[in-house]
Order: structure tokens, then C-alpha cells, then sequence
């Protein structure tokens, strides 16, 4: 099979699952005052979940462009590191350029499925790969953000609590490998409330507050819980 049409049909997976998570951050968007297009643009230029429901937070609360830019870098530095790491299982047609191109689109699924071949990746690929998740990103974004136009309050408003089911979707799994992850988590959630319910710190920036906890939870995390050399908890 055409190694295009390969990376299409692996991407399919992907981006049926994006599709549910970019359907609430168009309905997020939109009920946050956006217009339609606005939500996708940020999610045509953006691809990164998290982050643009980060982003979203910020704004609405007025937060600064350091508050969003250091947010963002702390959020989707990962994508760096994987990059860094699949640079190592690309082969010669990807060349600097493409490579521009395709960081644009590594995310944590095409990261998995790219790094997992058997052999060697080419930018045909990659792009195809990329393409689909890309679209079911995209329009799944439209589709919230037109929906959210049209629903009751009532519903966007219940339709909203599905971005902290894909959350709970994603540190549940791990907590329950290591007990770690959860005392991570539960320090996040600590200094989240505190941030939250706490005289004083109550005031600090919505933007702030996830780069301090973020950044706080994970120096404990590595501090306390230092990942082996071996690679295995005791």
C-alpha cells in the first residue's frame, strides 16, 4: 500500500477521537463570546488540546500575553521532546523543511503510532498520518462552535463537563499503574484549591495558576519519585 494512503488509514483512529474532544472546544469557544471561525483558527493554527483549552481559560478571564505564552510553552513542551525523539525514526525524505511541516502536527496519538512502525517513517507518511486527525480536529471544532450557536444554554452547559471526563480519561489510567501519578495529581489539585479558596492567593491570574501548579506538582513529582535507571518502580 501507497505509504500516504497507510498513514491515512492510521490516522483514522485519531482523528474519530478528536473529533469528540474539538466538538467541546468549538462549544466552549463560542459560548465564551466567540465567533465560529474564530475557534477554528485556533484550532486549524493550534492542534494541541490542552493547550487551547488552556488558552481558552486565559482569555476569557483576561489573562496577559505572558500568562498565555508561558502557559502554552510549559503545556506543549512535550512536543518538543517528541519530536527530538522521532527525528530519530524518520528516514532521508524528510528533510528540514518537512520537518518544519510535520512539527506542526505532532501531537501525543500520531507521536504513538509514528514511533511504534517497525521500520523507518517517510514524510508520505507522516502526511498522511497527519492529515486526518488534522481535518477531524478541525471539524470537529466546527461543528461544536456551530452547534454551540444553536443549543439551549441549558445543553452547552451540560455538553461542557465532557473536556473533564477526557481529562479524568487520561490520569486515571496511569494513576492506577503507579500510586505516584496519583500523589502527583493530588498535589496539582492541592495548590489548585488553595489557589482557588485561599485569602490572597484567590487573586492570582487563572493563567498564573496553571503554570504554578503544573510546574510545582511535576519538581515535586521528579524530586520525590525519581525515575529509576532501570526503568522500573520498586
Amino acid at each position: 500500500m501507497d505509504c500516504f494512503k497507510q498513514g491515512m488509514k492510521d490516522g483514522i483512529p485519531i482523528a474519530l477521537g478528536y473529533v469528540s474532544v474539538s466538538f467541546t472546544f468549538g462549544l466552549m469557544a463560542v459560548s465564551a463570546g466567540m465567533n465560529w471561525w474564530q475557534a477554528v483558527l485556533i484550532s486549524m493554527t493550534n492542534l494541541t488540546s490542552a493547550g487551547q483549552f488552556a488558552g481558552l481559560d486565559i482569555m476569557i478571564a483576561g489573562g496577559t500575553l505572558l500568562e498565555m505564552a508561558l502557559s502554552q510553552f510549559i503545556i506543549n513542551l512535550r512536543y518538543a521532546l517528541m519530536s527530538l525523539a522521532l527525528s530519530q525514526k524518520v528516514d532521508k525524505t524528510l528533510n528540514i523543511v518537512y520537518r518544519l511541516i510535520v512539527g506542526v502536527g505532532i501531537t501525543d496519538e500520531i507521536f504513538a503510532v509514528a514511533v511504534n512502525q517497525r521500520q523507518k517513517v517517510g514524510r508520505r507518511y507522516m502526511f498522511g498520518l497527519i492529515v486526518i486527525p488534522y481535518i477531524g480536529w478541525g471539524g470537529g471544532t466546527f461543528a461544536g462552535a456551530v452547534m454551540g450557536a444553536v443549543l439551549p444554554e441549558i445543553v452547552r452547559s451540560a455538553l461542557g463537563i465532557a473536556i473533564y471526563g477526557m481529562f479524568l480519561a487520561i490520569i486515571i489510567p496511569k494513576a492506577k499503574e503507579h500510586s505516584c501519578y496519583m500523589k502527583v495529581i493530588a498535589i496539582a489539585v492541592l495548590l489548585s484549591c488553595m489557589f482557588r479558596w485561599v485569602p490572597g492567593l484567590s487573586r492570582v491570574s487563572s493563567g498564573f495558576v496553571i503554570i504554578i501548579c503544573a510546574v510545582a506538582a511535576s519538581i515535586v513529582g521528579a524530586l520525590v519519585y525519581p525515575i529509576p535507571e532501570e526503568g522500573d518502580y520498586d
